[in-house]
């Protein structure tokens, strides 16, 4: 049975929902979630099932549930009203997300390395990165599934650590592999994850049928999801997250193994449940045009952070345009333009890059000057993944290739794929 409290201010509508479960070393009033050891990135399915579970079983009473003044209970998605400090003026809102000096290690593989960065309240934030940098490890440990070798994080204003009932009940999660019941219909799954997390069932009709319209899924709410394609499970996981008005929400590489027009697609629904809903979403990705959406980027690569700002400023420090051109020895390339121009090329995805101010006016320049057989040759302005490249060193496709040969070499790695 959920009790119900009136809300006397606007400040206490999202505090703690879930209490009085066992007790346990990792905080107060919590059972104790799967351990990950051993692990670097990758949490199974299995794993991921049992964590939602012991994040989101409730006791007790829920204060972010509101009553209005006619009785009627709504969800309170964020505070209309902003806080003011006697004088009108706006008090300053904390970030809805702080990081200092965040460690993991498992043994001696350090898969997060001392990061700290803030989020701030109602920006759409992004971890890039290629696989094993560590972003599923930070948003692990950010979400409470996983406890820091070090460091302190704060997440809708409760540490991960010493409160971690707070924070499970404040943010939503979007897990990298898929967690809903295929089995079960698409409203079957949202109304266990509402039991779960305590939703009055006064409201819920009301708000499982606002998510689903967010996503486009209420006229399927009654079909199985085992019938429904990639990206409408997709979108009932982002729908799920949703449910219970969070104000942080954490998608892990939201749109993994999704056609190009379906990803695009989700990245218009998550937007657009950006405004509505109000709320701070945090996300991991290594797909360069994903990031283009984030209002800031963090680039993580082997488990520090090279780089952190908009998009566009990322950009803006390259400088410079980038040249590839194929040839027949790309070595010999290499070599004549750093004798003939002082220019440092390298060999990438089977053609030699390297970056010079002016590109259109280099470009005549290449046949002109050099006795290169080139056979095409293109210019472009800065991307991320020339960003990427400047702090790096390398491509995220190169980068990718070379964290995956690493993890599969990893003694821990291959001991669990036995």
């Amino acid at each position: 049975m959920v009790t119900v409290e009136p809300v006397s201010n606007p400040a206490n509508r999202h505090d703690e929902a879930v209490s009085g479960a066992t007790r346990d070393d990792d905080g107060p009033g919590l059972s104790p979630l799967p351990s990950a050891p051993n692990r670097h990135e990758s949490w199974t399915v299995a794993d991921e099932e049992q964590a939602v579970t012991a994040i989101n079983t409730p006791t007790g009473s829920d204060e972010r549930w509101g009553s209005t003044p006619d009785g009627a209970l709504d969800p309170v998605v964020a505070v209309s009203e902003p806080l003011t400090a006697g004088t009108g003026a706006p008090l300053p809102e904390e970030p809805a997300i702080v990081v200092d000096r965040l460690t993991k290690h498992y043994g001696d593989l350090e898969a997060v390395r001392g990061v700290s960065f803030s989020v701030l309240a109602g920006e759409t934030f992004g971890f890039l990165g290629p696989n094993g940098a560590g972003k599923s490890t930070t948003i692990s440990m950010l979400c409470t599934l996983l406890r820091p070798t070090s460091g302190h994080a704060r997440v809708a204003g409760a540490d991960v650590v010493s409160e971690q009932d707070k924070v499970r009940s404040r943010i939503g999660l979007v897990f990298q592999d898929p967690t809903v019941d295929e089995y079960l219909t698409a409203e079957e799954n949202l109304r266990f994850h509402a039991q779960l997390y305590g939703v009055p069932a006064e409201i819920l009709g009301p708000r499982l049928r606002q998510v689903l319209e967010m996503v486009e899924l209420w006229d399927r709410r009654g079909e199985v999801v085992r019938s429904f394609s990639g990206g409408m499970r997709r979108r009932l996981e982002i729908a799920r997250g949703l449910l219970h008005s969070p104000r942080v929400l954490f998608l892990d590489e939201p749109t993994v193994g999704l056609d190009p027009q379906t990803r695009a697609h989700i990245w218009t629904y998550i937007e657009t449940l950006r405004r509505a809903e109000r709320i701070t979403i945090f996300l991991t990705t290594h797909y360069m045009d994903e990031a283009e959406h984030c209002d800031r980027i963090a680039i993580i690569d082997d488990g520090e952070i090279v780089a952190l700002d908009t998009p566009e400023a990322l950009k803006e420090t390259v400088g410079r345009d980038r040249i590839e051109i194929a040839v027949n020895d790309a070595e010999n390339a290499i070599t004549s333009l750093k004798e003939r121009f002082g220019v440092d090329a390298t060999l990438s995805e089977g053609m030699v890059m390297f970056y010079v101010t002016n590109g259109e006016e280099f470009v005549p320049r290449l046949f002109s000057e050099t006795a290169l057989a080139i056979h095409s040759i293109r210019v472009a302005r800065p991307t991320l993944d020339d960003v990427f490249m400047t702090y790096t060193g390398r491509t995220i496709r190169d980068a990718e290739a070379t964290g995956s040969e690493q993890l599969r070499s990893n003694p821990v790695f291959r001991a669990r794929r036995r």
